[in-house]
């Protein structure tokens, strides 16, 4: 690590615990923001000279509590500070600090700024920047990017995601039980749909798309820190990393999408791999299965298999038939298909997915499947169908290419009869 480098790591590790902490203080996104800002600046100017502080979190709330105070004081707003006593009795005392930290304070500040990220009222797409933004300190200009849209564009989502905050009156008091049991379900939602914004990503921006499914994976850890007996949080955090960890074996040099089937497996990150499998072995335990924790084991089973031929798929069709229970859907119903393709044939996952056909009329991987299905069975002329479909549906050049590949298959695989009477003629 470079000499500047633990600064950016000790800013980065405790930002949810000071901005937490700040908005408690302030009640307000925009203060607790621009008070952790200015702390962060001055332990840009103070740290590399004084050495690291024993607890970066209370430093970062102290000095930010005192610089948001001389701010507030310095434009004279017309709204006066709540008393300290009916918000906060946080001392300038950095011991103080960090023993509150050490404590409940810790969990429900970090609880309530991911609550208000994910609060109901907010759309997903404003749900997911607010919280890289307010939580994870990436920049605007880094979610622009992700999101492939302007920075303008960007900057008015998170704008508009704090007014609807604000318009909304949220609550900053510590949330009760029954709030955190409901609120939590939305929180791990909403990190899920931040790691599917990278994972989603085609060849050409897997790249720039990747630190989404790393800012996601910190931020399950997190929440697996704060709820360590939660057999779905550990289901969450070990979906996430068994399926990030084949993230460099997915795509070619090209950005054409690989198949897991035909994945190179060495390629595979085994340390996320060993992690994930420990954490979904450990939820298991508990008997209180989940979502996740179904989506993890079907990983789980796909990252245990040597190669593709040791892969369960007897196992892996049973827990998307669990899967469908917990959840239906005819998504999850067609991901059930291709494990029945492999225990009972394509026409029993053809016959599986042909009631789907208009529910799933406009789905990309719904005719890439079909078409799969028709071309094993040697329906060549109905694959074909299916596959203009799918590259019509095509979300990405990347997908296009992959059902190419198929269609350039079924061309060469109908010529060779030809070939073949022409040589006996």
């Amino acid at each position: 690590m470079t000499d500047t480098a633990w600064i950016d790591a000790a800013l980065a590790s405790a930002r949810p615990q000071a901005v937490g902490a700040l908005l408690r203080y302030f009640r307000n996104l925009d203060a607790a923001e621009e008070a952790y800002q200015n702390a962060c600046l001055r332990a840009l100017k103070t740290w590399p000279q004084n050495g690291p502080p024993r607890d970066a979190a209370s430093w970062l709330i102290m000095v930010g509590r005192n610089a948001g105070i001389d701010e507030v004081r310095r434009h004279r707003k017309q709204e006066a500070l709540p008393e300290d006593e009916a918000i906060s009795d946080l001392d300038d005392a950095e011991e103080k600090i960090a023993e509150r930290l050490d404590g409940s304070h810790y969990r429900d500040d970090i609880l309530r700024l991911l609550f208000i990220c994910c609060h109901p009222d907010l759309p997903a797409t404003q749900q997911i920047a607010l919280a890289l933004r307010i939580v994870s300190g990436l920049s605007v200009k880094q979610i622009a990017r992700a999101f492939l849209v302007s920075e303008a564009a960007m900057e008015q989502r998170i704008t508009r995601a704090k007014a609807r905050v604000a318009e909304a009156k949220v609550p900053f008091e510590t949330p009760g039980a029954a709030e955190r049991s409901e609120r939590l379900a939305s929180v791990a939602a909403m990190i899920y749909l931040i790691f599917n914004e990278g994972y989603s990503a085609s060849g050409d921006t897997a790249e720039i798309r990747s630190p989404l499914c790393e800012e996601a994976i910190r931020l399950s850890r997190l929440l697996l820190r704060l709820f360590q007996s939660e057999p779905e949080i550990m289901g969450l955090a070990a979906l996430l990393l068994l399926q990030h960890a084949r993230a460099a074996s997915r795509f070619d040099s090209d950005g054409a999408v690989i198949l897991l089937e035909d994945q190179d497996r060495s390629l595979w990150n085994k340390a996320l791999i060993a992690e994930g499998l420990a954490l979904i072995d450990k939820a298991m335990r508990h008997r209180r299965s989940g979502p996740y924790q179904v989506q993890a084991a079907i990983s789980a089973l796909h990252a245990r298999a040597g190669k593709p031929g040791e892969t369960d798929w007897t196992q892996i069709e049973l827990l998307y038939g669990a899967l469908e229970v917990m959840q239906p859907s005819p998504v999850v119903t067609l991901n059930r298909s291709v494990a029945v393709s492999k225990v009972r044939g394509a026409q029993a996952a053809l016959d599986m997915i042909e009631p789907l056909a208009s529910r799933l009329s406009n789905y990309f991987h719904y005719f890439g499947v079909r078409g799969a299905f028709l071309m094993q069975l040697g329906r060549n002329e109905e694959a074909h169908t299916a596959f203009d479909r799918a590259i019509a549906l095509a979300n990405t050049s990347a997908e296009a290419a992959h059902i190419r590949m198929h269609l350039d298959r079924l061309m060469r695989d109908s010529q060779v009869p030809v070939k073949a009477a022409k040589a006996t003629q």
